[in-house]
């Protein structure tokens, strides 16, 4: 799967919360979220963050990427 566009509504979902239902054994991915989940930052710097990291990362996490238009 690809990962999806930087204005799919999925990530807005996951920059209000619904990142920490990702499941993940990726020490990186497991550190991201618990990031993404305690930052004050507006949610428009946490979806740039969370678009980098799955951008750079994609390869090597397709069951992530799977999961971040379905949580």
């Amino acid at each position: 799967m690809a990962l999806p566009d930087l204005n799919h509504p999925c990530w807005r979902r996951l920059a209000d919360g619904a990142i920490t239902r990702i499941k993940t054994q990726h020490l990186g991915t497991q550190l991201l979220c618990k990031r993404i989940e305690r930052s004050a930052d507006p949610v428009s710097t946490k979806i740039a963050d969370m678009h980098a990291f799955f951008s750079k990362w994609e390869r090597i996490l397709p069951a992530e990427v799977q999961q971040l238009t379905a949580v």
